[in-house]
């Protein structure tokens, strides 16, 4: 990867940016803001070039915490919540409202509604660095990518002659979506030489973003409606869904085994309609693939002592070679404290622990993706490409026209 450091940092008080030709290799930066620091630092790889003093939320309009991107960019903006007011160069993280944006009042202390302030100079320079889809990461205490490497980490690869494109995963929307179409990749494929095998390079790509997570209902939901229908109890669509001909259709195979257990999803009824399926037992964790904000592959994984938490982590792909089937990796942990309402939700026992040493080493030490998943997957991995880790699944701020955002807490900020 060259470095784009050869433009130089200028200085401007407490900001210092770098020429705006940064904007044609965006995909791989990262944002990182500390709201203890008040400070916004931008990464390539895992070397600074840019960084500004910032202003986040005030008292009673805190700034979430969390992974974000960057889902919307406007030159000028009018916030549709506070009178109109003035938003120059925004760049949007949240639907639901929150925003990077120039201001003329950026103290080195929260001050905003919530969104982070910039400096003039450097909102417009950031503009210029960034595209949609670039990561934001905001925490309390300030984070910092740092190179990191372990086997269950994905390895770019080409598709050969024959590939599995993305076209032909299973594809489960995050909710239903009628609309939903599958995302073709442009391939070219390499003539042999006499003797060789064919090869198809795949072309430059939208970089994907992947989350690892714990299953939900709704996860659990798409595999007994299928397992149901495979069984003849269920003729409606797979959707996730506790419609009327779900509920019929459970009821009749607990009749049909004398499983007395009232919840809907018990542990006893599932444990009997996997193993009628011949599915073995039900998986606990769930990979989900996002590529252009839109939902385009999900599948079941295995997470080991699923009562310990995963804890929350962020990692991207910063140089990936192809050819070579080599990727490396910068990655972040962040402080984010389960509440005792979710940990019984979940099933978890125990806290993750940000600040343990090989946090991130241990968590992925747990977790087992199938192959097949991962020959899906691995010819999409491309510079930029990142994986989010969390306990707490999708998010209330994950929806149409995002990346997967997770939301982050700390024992200080319990409801952030």
């Amino acid at each position: 990867m060259m470095s784009r450091l050869v433009f130089g940092l200028g200085l401007l008080s407490t900001t210092a940016f770098v020429s705006p030709a940064l904007a044609d290799g965006a995909r791989d930066l990262q944002i990182v803001v500390s709201k203890d620091n008040q400070s916004l630092v931008v990464y390539d790889g895992g070397q600074i070039v840019a960084k500004s003093r910032v202003s986040t939320g005030k008292a009673g309009h805190s700034t979430p915490t969390g992974i974000f991107s960057i889902i919307e960019k406007k030159k000028y903006h009018e916030s549709n919540i506070y009178s109109n007011a003035p938003m120059p160069y925004m760049q949007r993280i949240t639907w639901s409202g929150i925003a990077l944006h120039e201001s003329n009042s950026v103290p080195n202390y929260p001050a905003s509604h919530g969104c982070v302030r910039l400096p003039a100079k450097f909102a417009k320079a950031l503009y210029q660095m960034t595209e949609r889809g670039g990561h934001v990461i905001i925490t309390d205490r300030a984070v910092a990518p740092e190179p990191f490497s372990h086997p269950a980490l994905f390895k770019p690869r080409n598709p050969v002659t024959d590939p599995v494109l993305l076209s032909d995963a299973d594809f489960r929307p995050t909710t239903p979506d009628p609309s939903l179409r599958k995302v073709e990749m442009a391939m070219n494929e390499v003539l042999p030489k006499t003797g060789a095998t064919a090869t198809a390079v795949i072309a430059d790509t939208a970089p994907v973003r992947i989350l690892i997570t714990r299953r939900t209902d709704r996860e659990t939901l798409v595999d007994v409606q299928t397992m149901l229908t495979s069984l003849g109890y269920y003729a409606s669509t797979i959707d996730g869904q506790a419609g009327r001909a779900t509920l019929d259709a459970i009821a009749r195979f607990k009749s049909d085994k004398t499983i007395a257990a009232k919840a809907l999803l018990s542990e006893e009824f599932l444990d009997a309609l996997y193993q009628a399926a011949g599915k073995g037992h039900p998986p606990h964790g769930q990979i989900l693939v996002r590529q252009r904000f839109a939902p385009v592959l999900e599948a079941p994984i295995e997470i080991a002592d699923p009562e310990i938490a995963l804890g929350t982590h962020f990692l991207q792909a910063i140089d990936v070679h192809r050819t070579a089937g080599t990727a490396e990796w910068n990655a972040m942990t962040l402080e984010n404290r389960l509440s005792p309402a979710t940990m019984k939700r979940l099933g978890i026992t125990s806290q993750a622990d940000a600040d343990a040493s090989a946090a991130l080493a241990r968590t992925l030490d747990r977790i087992t993706i199938p192959d097949e998943v991962r020959r899906k997957i691995e010819p999409l991995i491309s510079e930029g490409s990142s994986i989010t880790i969390s306990d707490t699944g999708l998010g209330p701020e994950t929806g149409q026209g995002t990346d997967f955002i997770t939301l982050t807490r700390t024992a200080s900020n319990p409801a952030g």
